[in-house]
Order: structure tokens, then C-alpha cells, then sequence
């Protein structure tokens, strides 16, 4: 008799899949964490928020720090309780039902695998331009190889990508200052409220990487401590970062030519009299987008793994590599999705569902959150009510085809979860 929740059948109790072994430190979690904020959306994510706010767009940049440290609390409190792969899909399935653990695995899976397709063009375009889709593909195919290799390996070139990558952030920050102005700033904030919170939800985006730390908690030692101490370490560093690098652009250019760029910080750096400036920038980005990619791949294919093991997924992607402690197939799923939606599909008009996607996983992880009892170290309520309440708001305010997109995606999603449900009622009536 099948499961109305696990539409694939379990496997005997023999051929059951093997945990993942706990090798990551607090330095490595953060390194993680790091490898998927600190990439390719801090060099476009100011772009889009500077037409949504102008100069707003910092204040907009608070309101999404201030929504991502709601959520961070409570899937740092959550990923201690439940530290297991999968993130929040763990934490809405074990807290509120099935089903809500199911949406937010299936937002999670849909729109960041998306999130992998466009990381992907983002690098073979400042790789090589005139392949990008090929450089992309090379890309995601050697980063899933090196996923298969172990995750100490890709936590080792997750390290050297943050260290390139924000040495190259400081050349920008620098470099803007050179030829900063404070009337740049003018008028301030130059935005009505709805500009302000689209801007928010844009650049809430660039965040969102601290999940990876929560969705590798079946591999990181000492779990209770090492996820509530990486988390808000990660966030805290990437949200120095953004306010830093934004504040020198806009001194640097302006809101108006910010918005307007398609490589918002390649212009800054043009502005100014340094040779050579934008070069950097380029590889600067390349070498973000890989690191994004990589913290992308990790955390969608950990999240396969958990769904399938409770049968949300095919069971064969909760294999785990014995040799080297990785979910096999599930890499290797995710990477061959990837690769086919870098190869045929253009991306470019859809993308934006994945922010929806990723505001609507993190209100499930702060309602979950809400269920913690009191002898469980709950987050203190109020962040938890204001994560949700700010998921909810931020989704609602992002431009009307980023919502259109993410609402289908969710409803489709659940569509397939009711459809099987209703198939197995019979085998539940069954005598």
C-alpha cells in the first residue's frame, strides 16, 4: 500500500540510503554560506534595485538584510533541531505537515536548479561571450564533477572563489571612491515605498545563500553549535560587503546610470581614471558566478537527496556515494538538468520566479519556526512573525511577471502533490 505522501515506493531496510558523513567545520559552513551570497548577484543585483529605488535602493538593501537576519535566526534554530539534509524542506515537513515541507522542497529544487542555468550563462559570458552557452555548460559539468569528488573539495575551491572574489570587491569599492560624489546621493530616498520594497525584494536574492550552511546540516560537525555560529557570521560579512560596494557605485556613477546598466559595477569602474578597472570586474564576476554555481549545485542536490528519500522524488537520487560520503545521483541529476537548460532554454524572461521561489521557501522556514517549543531554544517570536510577514510583503512587491512566474510554479507544484494524493486514496481504502 503506498504512502499518500510518498509517491515513490521505499526501498527494502536493507538498501536504505547512508547518511552523509559530518566533515565541515564553523569555517567551512561559513566559507559555503559565503561562496553563494558573496557571487555573481552583487555584480547585477544593484542594477535592477537602482531602477525599482535609485538612490532608495540602500534603504531597500536594510530591509532585506533586516528580512534575510529573520530568517537566518530561524533556520539557524531549525537547522540545530533537524540536522539533516534538506533545509527548509526538512523543517516545514517535521514542523508543519508534509505538504508545506513538499512546497518548500519543490520552490527550492525549481527555482534555484533556474538559478544554476543562469549562474552558468552569467560565468560563460564573462568567460568567453562568444560561447557563452557551451562556457557554461563546460562550467557546470566540471563543477559537478567536483561535486562527486567529496564536499571537502568543494568547500576548498569555495575558498579560493570568496577570497578572489572579494579581493576584487575591495578594488571596486576603492576604485569607485576615487571619483565619488556626495550629491550622487541626492535626493534621498529617491523612491515611493513600493520602489523601496521591490528593491528589497531584489536584493533580498543576493542573500539567500546562508541556506546552503542550513541544507548541508547532515555533513557539518557538531551541528547544535556549528549552524547558529556559521550563519549569522556568513550574513553578517555579505551584508558589509553589499552596503559597501553600493554606497561607492552610487558615489561613484549615480542611481540613473546604475539602472540603466546591464553590469552595474562594470560602469562604476568605468567612470573612473583607473586602467584596466573593468577587466578585473570581469573576472571578478566570472569567478563570483562559478562560486554561486557551486554553492547552487551543492544545496539543490542535498535537497533532491532529502526529498527523495521520503519519496517526493525518485528513490534512486538518495543514493550516497560510499567512497566519497556524496549524494551520487542526485549531483549528477541536478548537474544534467542544468546542463540541458543552459544548452536549449533561454532563461533571461524567466528568471525572476526564482526570487519568489526563494522568499516563499523562507516563509515556510519562519512558520516552521514558529513551532519550536520553548524547551527546543526557539528564535524569539517577534523575528519569526516579522521574517514571514516580510517574505510574504517582498514577494508580493517584485514586478508582476516574477510573481505571475513564481505563483505558477508553486501552483503547479501543488497540483502534482494533490494529483497523488488522490491516486493512492484508493490503496488507503483498500481493506
Amino acid at each position: 500500500m503506498t504512502s499518500p505522501d510518498v509517491p515513490f515506493p521505499a526501498p527494502a531496510p536493507s538498501a536504505r540510503p547512508a547518511a552523509l558523513a559530518r566533515r565541515l567545520g564553523t569555517g567551512d559552513a561559513v566559507m559555503v554560506g559565503l561562496g553563494s551570497m558573496i557571487g555573481a548577484g552583487v555584480f547585477a543585483a544593484v542594477g535592477p534595485a537602482a531602477r525599482a529605488a535609485g538612490s532608495g535602493l540602500l534603504v531597500g538593501l536594510g530591509i532585506a538584510a533586516a528580512v534575510a537576519y529573520c530568517n537566518a535566526t530561524s533556520s539557524a534554530r531549525l537547522a540545530a533541531r533537524h540536522p539533516e539534509s534538506g533545509g527548509t524542506y526538512v523543517y516545514g515537513r517535521e514542523r508543519l505537515g508534509p505538504f508545506w515541507g513538499y512546497l518548500a522542497g519543490w520552490a527550492f529544487v525549481v527555482g534555484k536548479t533556474a538559478s544554476c542555468a543562469a549562474m552558468a550563462m552569467t560565468a560563460g559570458a564573462y568567460i568567453w561571450p562568444e560561447y557563452t552557452r557551451a562556457t557554461g555548460v563546460g562550467a557546470v559539468a566540471l563543477l559537478t564533477l567536483l561535486n562527486l569528488h567529496g564536499v571537502q573539495k568543494a568547500v576548498w575551491l569555495t575558498r579560493a572563489i570568496v577570497a578572489t572574489t572579494l579581493t576584487v570587491l575591495a578594488f571596486v569599492v576603492a576604485a569607485c571612491l576615487t571619483s565619488a560624489d556626495a550629491a550622487r546621493l541626492e535626493p534621498f530616498p529617491d523612491a515611493s515605498l513600493y520602489g523601496v520594497l521591490q528593491s528589497a525584494g531584489l536584493l533580498f536574492f543576493a542573500f539567500a545563500g546562508y541556506a546552503r550552511i542550513a541544507t548541508l546540516g547532515e555533513e557539518v560537525r557538531d551541528p547544535a553549535r556549528t549552524i547558529p555560529r556559521a550563519i549569522p557570521i556568513a550574513l553578517g560579512i555579505a551584508l558589509v560587503v553589499y552596503v559597501a560596494v553600493a554606497v561607492a557605485a552610487l558615489l561613484a556613477v549615480g542611481a540613473d546610470q546604475l539602472g540603466a546598466a546591464t553590469a552595474p559595477l562594470d560602469t562604476a569602474v568605468a567612470a573612473t581614471d583607473l586602467d584596466g578597472g573593468t577587466a578585473a570586474v570581469r573576472v571578478g564576476a566570472a569567478v563570483a558566478a562559478l562560486g554561486a554555481l557551486l554553492g547552487l549545485l551543492l544545496g539543490v542536490s542535498r535537497t533532491a537527496l532529502a526529498m527523495a528519500r521520503d519519496g517526493h522524488l525518485p528513490r534512486v537520487l538518495a543514493a550516497v556515494d560510499t567512497t566519497h560520503q556524496v549524494p551520487r545521483h542526485a549531483v549528477i541529476a541536478v548537474g544534467a538538468a542544468v546542463v540541458l537548460l543552459v544548452g536549449l532554454v533561454d532563461l533571461r524572461g524567466a528568471i525572476g520566479f526564482s526570487s519568489f521561489g526563494v522568499l516563499a521557501y523562507y516563509a515556510v522556514a519562519n512558520a516552521s519556526a514558529l513551532k519550536l517549543r520553548s524547551d527546543e531554544n526557539p528564535p524569539p517570536r517577534a523575528l519569526s512573525v516579522l521574517g514571514l510577514l516580510g517574505c510574504v510583503v517582498l514577494a508580493a512587491t517584485l514586478p508582476w511577471r516574477s510573481v505571475a512566474w513564481g505563483a505558477a510554479v508553486l501552483a503547479t507544484g501543488a497540483v502534482i502533490w494533490f494529483v497523488r494524493t488522490s491516486r493512492s486514496a484508493p490503496d488507503r481504502a483498500a481493506p
